[in-house]
C-alpha cells in the first residue's frame, strides 16, 4: 500500500482555545503552558494537563470504492478515541505505540469526510517525566487495492552472512509475490513467493561501523496484473551473544551507550522525522554506538535514523507493568493492553537492522514477587513468539525488587488520593520523588545495593530468564557475576555519566560486559532539576517551579555536548586530545548544590566576561600519565592523571587555555585549547546551508564573536521572528525559568538559544532582537 502524509490542516481545541490548520505532529501540551500548582508537578516539568479535540475534512475520491483505506497513527499521547463521520473506529491507550485503524467501513466516497480525534491527557500525574500531549508523532494514510500486501507484512531475516541469504516472508490476503532486492537503486538479486530465501552475493553487512542498507521491492500479483507493491528497506547482519561477548556478525562489539528520553527539546514531544534524524547524528558524532529508548518504544523516524548512521538500539517497552508508578500511568491499563502493545512494537521493529534488543520494562519492582517473575517471564515468551533472532533484556534496578518483595516497595499504594495534611507535609506525590531523593542520599551506594547473597537470590529468577541481564545502577555487580553467574551476559542499562571511567574499564576487563548505558545521553524536559547542579540551593531532586528541565544529559536539549561528553569521548578513545571543561566562573563564593546524576557541571568554555579573578576549577580529561595545564603561555602545573581526569584551579583571566598531555615518559601526546571570545554579539547560525520550503531549518541564535567563539556570560533576552517560515519553537537550555518555547522570546543560557523552523516559502528571513540590536538573515 501507498503510505501518503496526512499531517496538515487540522484543526485544534481545548475548552481554552481553537487554533485552526495547524500541521502535525505537535506537541498539544506545550500550548498550555506551566503552572506551579500543577497536579504533574516536577516530574512533569509543572505542565499541565488537559483533553484536546482534532478534526481534519478530507474529501474521499470515488476511486477508493475499489481501494482499501487505513489511517496509520504513530504515536498519541495518550487515551485516544477516533471516529470518522461520527462513527467510531475504536481507541488506544498506550501513548507510545503506533495504530491503525480501517476506514473503509465508515468512508463518505465523492464528499467531505469528518475525521476526529479526541485525546484525553487530563489526569496527571500519568508518568514519571514529561510525556507532551496529542498527535506528537506523524499521521499517514495507507492506501491500496482491496487485494494488498498486509501493513508490516513483509519481514526481512537474515539466515546466514557467509554467503548472505535472507528470507523474505509476505503476508497478503491474495495473489501471487516477486522479490527484488535493492542495493543503491539497482536490483541486484530476486525471489518468487510468500515465504522464500535468496542469496546475495558479495554482500555488505550492516553495523555501527558500516551501516548498509538494502530495500525489499515487494510486488503482488493477481492473474498476471500488479495488483499492490511496497519496499522494506533493512540491513543483513547477524547478532549473537554468550558470556564471551556480543557479536555483531562475528565482530565482538562493545556498546557506547546512552539512555534517551522521546521529546525533543524546545519543541516538546513533537516528534517531526528531522528532529530525531539530527539527534541521531549528533549522537553518533559524540561517540555513541548505541541507545537505549527509555522508557517506551522509540519513535519509527528514530529508528530509520539509527539504521542510516549506523546505531545499536534497545527499544525499551515500558516502564511500568501493572504496579503504577503514578497515579494515572499505564499500570491502569497493563494487564489489557500489553499483548497489543508489544506485538505492535516488535512487529514494527523487526526489519530495522539497528533494533539488536527488546527491553520487557524498566525498573519495574513486580518481579521481587513470584507473581511478577511469571508475567516477566510471560513478556519473553511472547516476545520469542514473534521474533526470536533478537536479544531480550530489562532495565532491572535490584534494590527495587529486593525492598518491594520486602514490603517496603517504593510504588505501593501511588493510585490512593492524599489527604490534605500528607500534601502539607511535603510527602512525595508519587513514587518516583520518592525513589529520586532515596538515590540522591544514598549516591552511588546504589550500585552496591544487590551485592548480597539475599538479593542475588531473589532476583536471579527474573533476571535469568533474559538473554541479557540489564542492570541499572548496579556495576558493583559487573565482578561478581562472572564467578556466581559464570553462563550471564550482562549489560550496564542505566549508570551515572561520571562513572563512565570505571563502568568502561570493566566493560573491556569482563567479556560477559558487552557494554553501557548512562544516564541520560540527551537532556530532557521533566524530572524537574534531577542531575542539575544548582546555585539557588534546595535538594538535588523535586525542583520546585520554575524548574523545567531534568538537567541529567551530557548533551543539552538544543544538541551541545557539555565537559561530560568529552570525558565520555576521551574514555571510548573517540578523541586522542584531552577535553578542557571549566566549571562556571560567574556565581563567585556561592556553594553550588550538587545532583548524583552529574559529577560535573563543565563545559568547553574559556570565555567568561566580566568574572577576571574569579576562582575558577578546571577539569582536564585525558587518557595519558600526566596532563600540564598552561593559561596565556604560564604552566599551571602539571598532575597526574587519575580516572582519566585532573583538576586544576586557578583564577580567570581571559585569553587562552591550553592543555597538553604526555606519556609515562614525559612525551608529549596531543594537546587542545578553549579562548575567550572577543568583542560578541548576537549571531544567527543555521545549522545547513541550504533549505527547501517544507525544511525544517534548526538555528542557532548565539552570542559570539567573529570567529564563532561562545560568550559564556554576557546572556541577552532575545526576541525572535520569522518571514517566509513558521516558528516552531525558540528556547534555550536554561533548566529554571519561567520563559515559554512557544512565545519567539527566549533568553540564551550560557550564550546560546535555538529557534527550530519549518520553511514555507523560497525566501525565509529570520529576526533576532536582543533590544539594542536587530540581526537578520535569509536562509
Amino acid at each position: 500500500m501507498k503510505r501518503l502524509e496526512f499531517n496538515s490542516n487540522w484543526d485544534f481545541e481545548t475548552k481554552e482555545k481553537k487554533i485552526n490548520n495547524i500541521t502535525l505532529p505537535h506537541d498539544a501540551q506545550l500550548l498550555d503552558g506551566r503552572r506551579a500548582d500543577s497536579a504533574g508537578g516536577s516530574g512533569h516539568g509543572y505542565f499541565v494537563g488537559n483533553v484536546y479535540e482534532y478534526e481534519k475534512r478530507f474529501a474521499a475520491p470515488d476511486e477508493w470504492k475499489n481501494q482499501h483505506v487505513e489511517i496509520l497513527f504513530g504515536g498519541v499521547y495518550r487515551n485516544c478515541e477516533v471516529r470518522l463521520n461520527g462513527k467510531k473506529l475504536g481507541d488506544h491507550r498506550y501513548g507510545y505505540t503506533q495504530f491503525t485503524f480501517d476506514l473503509d467501513n465508515a468512508l463518505e466516497y465523492g464528499r467531505e469526510n469528518i475525521l476526529q480525534v479526541t485525546v484525553d491527557n487530563s489526569k496527571l500525574p500519568n508518568s514519571r517525566w514529561y510525556t507532551g500531549g496529542g498527535i506528537y508523532r506523524p499521521v499517514y494514510l495507507l492506501i491500496g487495492n482491496r487485494k494488498h500486501i498486509t501493513f508490516q507484512g513483509v519481514k526481512v531475516t537474515t539466515l546466514d552472512i557467509d554467503p548472505a541469504k535472507v528470507r523474505v516472508q509476505v503476508a497478503a490476503n491474495c495473489g501471487d509475490i516477486k522479490v527484488d532486492i535493492i542495493k543503491d537503486g539497482n536490483v541486484i538479486a530476486n525471489t518468487v513467493g510468500a515465504d522464500s530465501e535468496v542469496l546475495i552475493n558479495d554482500a555488505l553487512l550492516w553495523s555501527d561501523e558500516t551501516p548498509e542498507l538494502y530495500e525489499a521491492h515487494v510486488m503482488l500479483y493477481e492473474n498476471g496484473t500488479l495488483v499492490d507493491e511496497t519496499t522494506e528497506k533493512f540491513g543483513i547482519r547477524k547478532i549473537a551473544w554468550s558470556n564471551n561477548g556480543l557479536f555483531v556478525n562475528g565482530k565482538e562489539t562493545l556498546l557506547r551507550g546512552g539512555c534517551v528520553h522521546h521529546d525533543n527539546g524546545i519543541i516538546g514531544a513533537a516528534s517531526l522525522p528531522e528532529s530525531e534524524w539530527r539527534r541521531v547524528c549528533i549522537l553518533k558524532e559524540q561517540g555513541f554506538n548505541a541507545i537505549r529508548s527509555s522508557h517506551n518504544p522509540a519513535s519509527t523516524a528514530m529508528l530509520e535514523a539509527c539504521d542510516y548512521y549506523g546505531i545499536y538500539v534497545m527499544d525499551e517497552a515500558f516502564d511500568m507493568w501493572y504496579v503504577r508508578k503514578t497515579k494515572y500511568d499505564y499500570g491502569m491499563d497493563f494487564k489489557e493492553c500489553w499483548k497489543s502493545d508489544v506485538r505492535t512494537m516488535v512487529e514494527r521493529d523487526y526489519n530495522h537492522p539497528s533494533v539488536i534488543m527488546y527491553s520487557i520494562g524498566n525498573e519495574v519492582s513486580e518481579p521481587g514477587k513470584p507473581e511478577g517473575v511469571e508475567q516477566g517471564k510471560e513478556i519473553v515468551s511472547f516476545i520469542k513468539s514473534i521474533d526470536s533472532s533478537r536479544a531480550i533484556t530489562g532495565g532491572m534496578n535490584l534494590m527495587i525488587m529486593s525492598q518491594y518483595a520486602n514490603g517496603k516497595g517504593q510504588y505501593d499504594n501511588v493510585d490512593k488520593e492524599q489527604s490534605a495534611s500528607e500534601a502539607d507535609d511535603g510527602k512525595a506525590k508519587n513514587a518516583s520523588l520518592f525513589f529520586n531523593m532515596m538515590a540522591s542520599f544514598i549516591g552511588p551506594g546504589m550500585n552496591k545495593a544487590g551485592n548480597s547473597d539475599k538479593v542475588d537470590k531473589l532476583t536471579s529468577p527474573i533476571l535469568d530468564a533474559l538473554d541479557i541481564t540489564g542492570y541499572n545502577y548496579a556495576n558493583g555487580r559487573y565482578p561478581l557475576d562472572g564467578e556466581k553467574h559464570p553462563d550471564r551476559v550482562v549489560v550496564g542499562s542505566e549508570t551515572f555519566p561520571y562513572e563512565i571511567g570505571k563502568n568502561w574499564d570493566m566493560v573491556k576487563k569482563y567479556p560477559y560486559l558487552i557494554g553501557d548505558f548512562m544516564w541520560t545521553a540527551w537532556d530532557y524536559i521533566g524530572e524537574a532539576g534531577l542531575g542539575a547542579w544548582s546555585y539557588t540551593g534546595g535538594m538535588p531532586f523535586n525542583r520546585p517551579y520554575p524548574w523545567v528541565l531534568g538537567g541529567a544529559g551530557v548533551i543539552d536539549i538544543l544538541g551541545n555536548p557539555d565537559a561530560s561528553a568529552g570525558y565520555a569521548k576521551v574514555v571510548w578513545h573517540i578523541t586522542d586530545k584531552p577535553v578542557i571543561g571549566v566549571r562556571p566562573v560567574n556565581h563567585p563564593g556561592v556553594r553550588v548544590s550538587k545532583s548524583v546524576w552529574r559529577g560535573t557541571n563543565a563545559i568547553e568554555s574559556w570565555s567568561w566576561k566580566g568574572c577576571e579573578g574569579n576562582k575558577a576549577e578546571v577539569e582536564v580529561f585525558a587518557d595519558a600519565y600526566q596532563v600540564e595545564l598552561l593559561l596565556n603561555g604560564k604552566s599551571l602545573g602539571r598532575k597526574k592523571i587519575k580516572d582519566y581526569k585532573a583538576i586544576f584551579k586557578t583564577k580567570y583571566q581571559p585569553g587562552e587555555l591550553t592543555a597538553i598531555a604526555y606519556d609515562i615518559n614525559g612525551n608529549m601526546l596531543s594537546r587542545s585549547s578553549l579562548k575567550s571570545a572577543d568583542e560578541s554579539m548576537v549571531c544567527i547560525c543555521p545549522e545547513k546551508d541550504k533549505y527547501e520550503v517544507g525544511d525544517i531549518a534548526y538555528i542557532n541564535i548565539n552570542i559570539q564573536d567573529n570567529e564563532g567563539i561562545v560568550e559564556s556570560n554576557s546572556d541577552e533576552k532575545i526576541e525572535v521572528s520569522v518571514e517566509g517560515g513558521e516558528l516552531l519553537g525558540f528556547g534555550s537550555a536554561n533548566p529554571c525559568t519561567k520563559e515559554d518555547f512557544t512565545s519567539g522570546e527566549y533568553t540564551t543560557y550560557y550564550g546560546r538559544a535555538q529557534a527550530i523552523v519549518r520553511i514555507t516559502e523560497n525566501e525565509c528571513t529570520i529576526t533576532a532582537n536582543d533590544g539594542n540590536m536587530v540581526v537578520e538573515k535569509v536562509i
